[in-house]
């Protein structure tokens, strides 16, 4: 047997008590997430016949709850938050619409990013563009300034984010199965009968005042916690013949050790490397997988200094098995 089928194997049976969701712990944590969201959601509503100033503070804690509800949806996709499959996707689809992102659409690309992770011959769905340093050194001046517009924090986070869930999920593409096209064709009507329906007691215009600032923390928080949970200084990825699926979990995916209001907010996710070992196992049970079992005491944490930290870091050096940042690249 190989080490890595061994580890597979190790692991394998460390994660197998975790994997069985809660019913009683999944509507708990729908309740502690969806009650306050709408509670905070009227408190905005009231707050704004005073001013709007008072409404953007709110916002972000609104946008907090909005983060931990798209983890929810996340689980459900995976089919990690109830055993049925019927409640797995009808609280994803609503879930969905409000996170505005189609649910069937979302979970192929996602899907495909956990099958794919931390493998150099299978970028480009479900993850962030990233290029080698021969990659980089290769193409045109033009794509190499468009990379690095691309990949510069400003543009990734607080502009390319929000127009990934306001604009870009909305529309349908070429190679779109049936089905994620009438994903998309759902949340698109879910989200416009909700509009309609708020806008119908407080106006659009006091509606959108409201939106807009949510699903813009929302959005940029939610895209940077992807980030971070593959792009940090100690990650390592594999070319194909190389690849091995626990220990691209193990060594592809960051332990992102939050304060735990945070933690909370973001249901759990920064124990990503738990996630990619085994995506079945609900976000809830992520954090006591991790401490119960030893074996996991290998993998570095990665702290929110370190995570903000990893934004200069651009490329991949295959040479030296890391990644730097231009001005690294610049300097050889």
């Amino acid at each position: 047997m190989t080490k890595a089928k061994s580890e597979d194997k190790i692991y394998l049976k460390l994660i197998t008590n975790y994997k069985v969701p809660s019913i009683r712990l999944s509507v708990w944590q729908l309740i502690n997430t969806f009650v306050p969201f709408v509670a905070l959601w009227l408190i905005m509503i009231y707050v704004l016949q005073y001013s709007w100033w008072f409404v953007l503070p709110l916002s972000v804690i609104a946008a907090g709850l909005t983060a931990r509800l798209f983890i929810i949806f996340h689980d459900c996709g995976h089919g990690a938050f109830f055993k049925s499959r019927f409640w797995n996707d009808t609280i994803g689809i609503i879930l969905g619409v409000i996170t505005y992102t189609p649910y069937h659409r979302w979970h192929h690309a996602h899907l495909i990013h956990h099958r794919t992770a931390g493998n150099l011959d299978k970028r480009g769905i479900g993850d962030v563009w990233t290029l080698t340093v021969d990659e980089f050194n290769n193409i045109s001046a033009n794509k190499r300034w468009f990379y690095k517009i691309y990949r510069n924090p400003v543009i990734m986070f607080l502009v390319g984010a929000p127009l990934l869930f306001l604009v870009s999920n909305r529309f349908t593409r070429k190679g779109f199965t049936r089905r994620e096209r009438i994903s998309v064709y759902v949340t698109n009507l879910g989200i416009a009968v909700l509009v309609a329906g708020i806008s119908y007691f407080i106006g659009f215009g006091n509606y959108l005042l409201i939106q807009l600032p949510v699903i813009y923390f929302a959005s940029a928080t939610g895209v940077f916690l992807f980030y971070v949970q593959h792009q940090f200084p100690d990650v390592h990825w594999y070319r194909d013949d190389e690849w091995n699926y626990s220990t691209v979990a193990i060594h592809g995916a960051s332990f992102l050790k939050l304060p735990r209001v945070l933690q909370w907010f973001s249901g759990n996710i920064g124990f990503h490397h738990i996630h990619h070992l085994s995506s079945k196992i609900p976000n809830y049970k992520l954090e006591k997988c991790h401490y119960e079992n030893e074996a996991f005491g290998i993998v570095k944490p990665v702290t929110l200094t370190q995570a903000f930290q990893t934004l200069k870091l651009r490329l991949w050096d295959e040479q030296n098995q890391r990644l730097i940042s231009f001005r690294e690249l610049a300097t050889r």
